[in-house]
């Protein structure tokens, strides 16, 4: 049996120069009886505006732990879902699949976990001529293993937390005011 209840993590993996492919995705594992599974059932069905879906690979390769990827922003084009259910989805299932091979999710016991995989891509993406699809996989790849990863190893602790609370603030406060 699974002993992961509720383990969360997120990571940010940033675009390249001039794309607007940051990655961005907040993620919660957990046992399929405890509050992720309940989230996870919970999430059945669409949402105006936040599509929900299974990740998959690629058709009928849907990736385990089973897992529900949504957004965090409001989708407003069809260029935006094809993005989401197309590259970001491949680099998200690719990612999760990697992290169990490389023992970073536990291969035994992985039918008592699910996750619940929150991403943001920026809607410019759907309308940029010069979008490099690449550097959208790459990002989204990166950034999901990161924070599986971090999930599973509890990171950062609280130690660092403390630790880094004076050198370390948020992006949006530089300039505004001294922390």
């Amino acid at each position: 049996m699974s002993e992961i209840w509720l383990a969360t993590g997120e990571a940010t993996v940033l675009a390249a120069d001039g794309q607007y492919t940051d990655a961005m995705p907040e993620v919660m594992i957990g046992n399929v009886k405890g509050p992720v599974g309940h989230a996870f059932a919970s999430m059945a069905g669409q949402v105006a505006g936040h599509p929900r879906m299974f990740v998959i690979r690629d058709l009928n390769q849907q990736v385990r732990p089973a897992t529900m990827m949504t957004t965090k922003m409001t989708v407003k084009s069809e260029g935006y879902v094809e993005l989401l259910g197309g590259v970001v989805q491949a680099a998200t299932g690719d990612a999760i699949i990697d992290c169990v091979a490389e023992g970073i999710l536990p291969k035994a016991g992985l039918s008592e976990l699910c996750m619940v995989i929150m991403v943001w891509l920026d809607p410019r993406c759907a309308t940029d001529e010069n979008l490099d699809r690449k550097d959208l996989y790459r990002t989204n790849y990166e950034a999901t293993k990161l924070a599986i990863s971090r999930a599973i190893k509890g990171e950062p602790t609280i130690d660092e937390l403390i630790k880094n609370r004076k050198s370390v603030s948020h992006y949006a406060l530089e300039g505004v005011f001294e922390v």
